[in-house]
């Protein structure tokens, strides 16, 4: 019975990974990869070894491989956000010093605490779940257990990042009495994340303690689970060769995307920024990937010793990306550091090319009603409460050795030629 479900569900993922593969979207055939696990679980018996394993949450395991983490950022990272700058206020609050809580600022001994994108949580919710979906596997619990289990890792996922967030607003408050320590930095920042991470684990770990046993299976219910394989072997060998076909041609099957943006006209960049002219460029190859193929438009330049690029879209979750993805796509090694909100709402990343030299990038998303933000999410996050958005990707580059009043002066320079919103109080994360 389990080969004749195994062999249903690999049917029907085939099926789904070519209608996916014809209208380009990529992301519905890697999702039937998961049940494809399940199913050759199911048909190799896992469940029915001396050390069993459930195919239902090694499938799920297995899931955790896919990028769900970049998926997870753009998506609801925004709603991560507030919800760790509420569990972080909250605990902040406790404390006898003044607290001031705005969104996902936090004002602590007068200094502004941030709660930036990688503080959402999300890596942390992942790698709780990873560490469940792998004990869950093992110990194969009832669905009772896994549901008590699914709440336990998500309040311990919340918990230990709103730990972490307060470790860092205190760090980075009280710099001056702790020494000068640089909380943001290596090994201090890895070190709190480990140690909130490590507090997580372990409501987990008692999770998986607590579940009953599972009766191993006797002996000739062992050799049944395999008994498909010897009374059919040449008909298993038949129909595996089958499915590797039917995968090849998939795979190369030309593709009719119907997930496209409306296409907008390219953003033009101005001829001149403060005492620069622009240097037109042309888009790499990656770049239009990246960037136009689905109804995008972008354009780039550079201004003396700065670059600029500008990518704008109506289809934001689809077009914008961050440095690390695109940079890194072309070799860079990139690096977030921070975010501010002084001039301009901006997100700083460090970048070194495959040359070695290094940058400063960085980025700013505007939409055409004026609203500015630094992250992607937001901008997501606002495009799904109103489609009717256009939204720009404003990056700046700069060579790491220009000083940083210069590269603050180019930044309010590309504000005003752009006609964007500057402000003239700067709270910025020390």
């Amino acid at each position: 019975m389990e080969t004749k479900i195994a062999l249903i569900l690999l049917s029907l993922t085939a099926l789904v990974r070519l209608v996916g593969q014809i209208l380009g979207i990529n992301v519905i055939g890697a999702l039937a990869l998961i049940v494809d696990v399940y199913a050759l679980g199911l048909l190799l018996g896992l469940r029915h070894r001396q050390r069993a394993v459930s195919p239902f949450w090694l499938a799920v395991l297995f899931g955790f491989a896919l990028p769900l983490e970049h998926i997870m950022q753009h998506t609801i990272g925004y709603g991560l956000q507030q919800i760790s700058a509420a569990g972080a206020c909250q605990v902040l609050g406790l404390g006898t010093e003044p607290v001031q809580c705005e969104g996902m600022r936090i004002w602590l001994a007068g200094k502004d605490v941030l709660v930036d994108l990688p503080c959402s949580g999300a890596r942390g919710l992942l790698l709780l779940f990873i560490l469940f979906s792998a004990l869950a596997a093992m110990t194969r619990p009832s669905w009772h257990y896994a549901s008590l289990g699914v709440a336990i890792t998500l309040i311990a996922a919340f918990f230990a990042n709103v730990i972490r967030i307060v470790l860092l607003a205190l760090g980075l408050a009280y710099a001056d009495t702790l020494g000068g320590i640089d909380v943001m930095a290596s090994p201090y920042h890895d070190l709190i994340g480990f140690t909130a991470l490590g507090i997580g684990v372990i409501p987990v770990v008692w999770w998986a303690m607590k579940v009953p046993k599972q009766i191993a299976p006797a002996a000739r219910e062992i050799l049944d689970g395999f008994s498909f394989i010897k009374k059919g072997q040449w008909g298993i060998r038949l129909i595996a060769l089958l499915f590797v076909i039917l995968a090849m041609v998939i795979v190369n099957l030309p593709t009719h995307p119907i997930d496209v943006a409306r296409k907008i006209e390219s953003p033009v960049l101005p001829a001149f920024i403060s005492d620069f002219s622009a240097v037109h460029g042309s888009l790499s190859a990656l770049e239009r990937d990246y960037f136009t193929r689905y109804g995008g438009g972008a354009a780039k330049a550079s201004y003396g010793p700065f670059g600029l690029l500008l990518v704008s879209t109506s289809a934001p979750l689809r077009h914008l990306h961050t440095p690390i993805e695109c940079l890194g796509g072309g070799g860079h090694k990139v690096r977030y550091v921070t975010s501010t909100y002084g001039h301009l709402p901006t997100a700083i990343y460090h970048s070194t090319d495959p040359r070695g030299q290094r940058w400063k990038i960085r980025v700013t998303y505007v939409a055409d009603n004026g609203m500015t933000t630094p992250y992607i999410s937001e901008a997501v996050w606002q495009w799904l409460q109103n489609r009717r958005l256009n939204w720009t990707m404003v990056q700046r580059i700069a060579p790491f050795e220009v000083p940083q009043n210069e590269i603050e002066e180019w930044d309010i320079a590309v504000a005003r030629a752009l006609e964007l919103p500057v402000e003239t109080v700067a709270f910025t994360r020390h």
